[in-house]
């Protein structure tokens, strides 16, 4: 991924209150938002979970290395920071996926 720190820094995560965030979070480069998800995983998933979570993490991060749009770039680190934030958090536990999410995700294979 090739990345601009600027368009990183004016970054925000949607939040509950209808997409709007009191305070805009910028979003962590590439490679320390990957080893923040490895150490999270570790910390919070079971054995089971946590081999199949690193294989996968490992497997996107490396099919969007070569991204240059940056406006995928950010939608890619986005979601994957909400996800390391929801893990840390133990929100997930007992969640179920969006339908959408899981449609859009199988559209991709």
């Amino acid at each position: 991924m090739k990345i601009n720190p600027r368009s990183l820094m004016a970054s925000s995560i949607n939040s509950s209150n209808h997409g709007f965030n009191a305070t805009p979070m910028a979003l962590l480069p590439p490679i320390p938002l990957y080893r923040r998800i490895l150490r999270t995983h570790r910390k919070h998933l079971p054995k089971q979970m946590r081999l199949l979570g690193d294989e996968y993490v490992k497997k996107e991060f490396r099919s969007h290395k070569n991204i240059e749009n940056p406006i995928h770039i950010i939608g890619f680190l986005k979601e994957w920071q909400m996800y390391a934030q929801k893990l840390e958090g133990n929100e997930w536990i007992g969640e179920r996926m969006d339908p959408a999410k899981i449609e859009k995700m199988s559209g991709m294979f």
